[in-house]
């Protein structure tokens, strides 16, 4: 089968369907991941073939402007009304991304879609192609229940019609922002008018398959989902067999206590050098170990003691099982692969999908509180760090939860739910 995975924004949103489309070539298949170009060497260094979208409107966030738009929205619901208000800048973003996608399925040629949320043209492509399509979320975005609101809405305690409202209102505010491409784009196609935005179902109103690429251990499934909702358990991407450690990292992992890891990915902010004299002060103060990783620009440390080390950055599945406690901006990947380690994860989230994780990682017991970026204090994060070293409960429930996560296999059973899609 020839399958084509279309997905757009941060490593985060990648990195987990790079390790789908290798599990899933593992079985015999062909795998094309169009996504934007600034992703293109690493999908082809794993042997998988590359469909060309745009970076145009990642590059926003690369700038100061994008950097405060991050830092001004905590939570899904604003992060899209600030999208809003720039809805005239990014429309003709948009539409070139929707004409990458086209582009990147006619010359596929693919038997098969997969897609990421954001990557929306997916359902339109293939019904001009006439194949499969299915949807695949690294967490609880799309499909609506009655048991917790969207993401980033506050959790009011009034009952499923709150929740269920919460999505009704993320649908028709995403209407907003796509819908007028969408048509557009299927005349182009020539296919015919759409009536209404909806992203859980194809033209003719048939249900699309939503594979969750986490661990029910982690998120349970409500008990309200559909069947075409499927938590697979998630896709790693180990990246260690091959990568030899540099000599410094290695020495400075032997010389002491297993360090603190600080690592933000692309979530630099407006000041990242504001966030990384805070937790070279609260290391200092907690009496810990560190090891800053920089290489996607969210810390930036000047003259650090011996008692931290600077790495670029380093494959999260070989260094996080080393450290003691993992400090991250709460992205889905970085929360899994911490969870994975059976390492606790202390949470400094941006916005988007962040807080989520961070509210999640401390309610089953594997990481303290989150702490906003935004509001983090030397005070606060020094608190934060010596809870998540020294306390026993949440130590045990790391390592518990590790040992369950690694005994899952979300690769496999996602390539056999899409195995069967296309019989």
């Amino acid at each position: 089968m020839k399958i084509l995975i279309l997905t757009y924004g941060s490593r985060g949103d990648v990195q987990p369907f790079i390790a789908l489309g290798k599990g899933l070539q593992d079985r015999g298949h062909t795998v094309t991941i169009a996504t934007s170009v600034r992703f293109q060497k690493v999908i082809e260094s794993h042997n998988l073939s590359y469909g060309f979208m745009n970076d145009d409107l990642l590059a926003i966030l690369d700038t100061q402007s994008g950097r405060k738009m991050i830092e001004n929205t905590s939570g899904v619901f604003k992060s899209i009304l600030e999208i809003i208000k720039v809805i005239k800048k990014i429309a003709p973003l948009q539409e070139a991304l929707l004409a990458d996608s086209l582009a990147a399925a006619e010359t596929s040629e693919p038997d098969f879609i997969l897609f990421h949320p954001k990557a929306f043209a997916a359902p339109h492509i293939a019904e001009k192609l006439d194949i499969p399509v299915m949807m695949a979320t690294l967490f609880p975005m799309i499909v609506p229940t009655a048991s917790r609101p969207y993401l980033g809405f506050p959790d009011l305690k009034l009952g499923g019609w709150y929740n269920k409202l919460t999505y009704a209102v993320v649908s028709r505010l995403m209407a907003l922002m796509t819908l007028k491409h969408i048509r557009k784009f299927r005349l182009h196609c020539h296919l015919p008018p759409l009536r209404k935005f909806d992203l859980l179902r194809t033209y003719n109103g048939e249900n699309i398959t939503v594979l969750h690429g986490y661990s029910r251990r982690v998120i349970p499934d409500p008990e309200d989902w559909p069947a075409n909702a499927i938590t697979t358990g998630y896709w790693f991407l180990h990246e260690d067999a091959d990568w030899k450690a540099p000599a410094e990292l290695t020495a400075f992992l032997e010389s002491g206590p297993p360090p603190v890891y600080f690592g933000f990915g692309s979530m630099a902010g407006r000041d990242p050098e504001r966030i990384t004299k805070i937790a070279v002060e609260a290391l200092e103060r907690a009496n810990l170990r560190g090891i800053f990783a920089t290489g996607w620009g969210g810390l930036q440390p000047k003259n650090l003691p011996d008692t931290i080390l600077q790495i670029n950055q380093s494959p999260h599945s070989w260094l996080f099982p080393k450290v003691s406690v993992v400090v991250h901006h709460g992205g889905a990947g970085t929360t899994a692969a911490a969870l994975h380690a059976g390492r606790p994860s202390l949470i400094l989230p941006f916005f988007a999908d962040q807080p989520f994780w961070g509210k999640r990682v401390n309610e089953i017991g594997a990481g303290p509180r989150p702490v906003p970026q935004k509001k983090v204090t030397v005070a606060s994060l020094t608190k934060a760090l010596l809870t998540a070293s020294q306390d026993p409960d949440i130590l045990k429930a790391a390592t518990e939860i590790g040992i369950q996560i690694r005994e899952e296999d979300g690769i496999e059973k996602a390539a056999e739910i899409i195995e069967k899609a296309k019989k």
